[in-house]
């Protein structure tokens, strides 16, 4: 009776496998996204205009287009 050379536990099997060519692929997705990130100076905050004294929802002519699309 041959015995394999590695114990039980550490034998290699399909799902440690993928389950490791998975984590190298996020790792590598995410290395490859963090230079990406903007590395501009930040700016401050521009005073945000005063509100429209005509107050809230205004229908467009995008937001007709929309619920000419959405009608059933």
């Amino acid at each position: 009776m041959s015995q394999s050379p590695l114990p039980p536990s550490s034998k290699l099997t399909r799902r440690r496998v993928f389950a490791g060519v998975g984590t190298a692929g996020a790792l590598a997705a995410v290395a490859a996204a963090l230079p990406l990130a903007p590395t501009r100076p930040q700016v401050a905050a521009q005073p945000k205009p005063a509100a429209d004294p005509s107050g809230g929802y205004q229908l467009t002519e995008h937001v007709r287009r929309y619920y000419q699309t959405a009608k059933v």
